[in-house]
């Protein structure tokens, strides 16, 4: 039951242009560590740095993150799995044109979505 409240808190995501590293795993619920790690992976994770080094991740990266964690804890895929998951789902990869951003934004969400429809199924069962 806890890890159900934790997943349902975990898609609730303040309405900010940008957040730091130390908000982006509070969010997710991982270390910093990890995130930094997971740069180094994960290509089409990329944020933004700024002065001095800090990161500073945009809506697209805090899903890309959700996405990541979902696939490797959730589902349990290994890096190179979920590499290749990425790679042929259609996630942002940051050089892609806006409309495509767009599109890519609601095949996020509606991954979400089905993903929250299939925790009120196990919850009714």
């Amino acid at each position: 039951m806890q890890d159900r409240e934790r997943n349902r808190d975990f898609w609730e995501v303040p309405e900010r242009r940008y957040f730091t590293i130390g908000e982006v795993a509070k969010i997710c619920d991982l270390k910093p560590h990890v995130l930094r790690y997971w740069e180094q992976e994960f290509t089409q994770l990329r944020p933004e740095k700024k002065k001095g080094n800090r990161r500073r991740y945009n809506q697209k990266d805090l899903a890309l993150v959700k996405h990541i964690k979902e696939l490797l804890h959730d589902k349990e895929f290994t890096i190179s799995g979920a590499k290749q998951q990425l790679s042929t789902s259609g996630l942002p990869k940051g050089s892609q044109a806006q409309s495509s951003e767009k599109t890519e934004d609601k095949s996020l969400l509606i991954h979400s979505i089905i993903n929250d429809l299939e925790d009120v199924l196990e919850i009714l069962d």
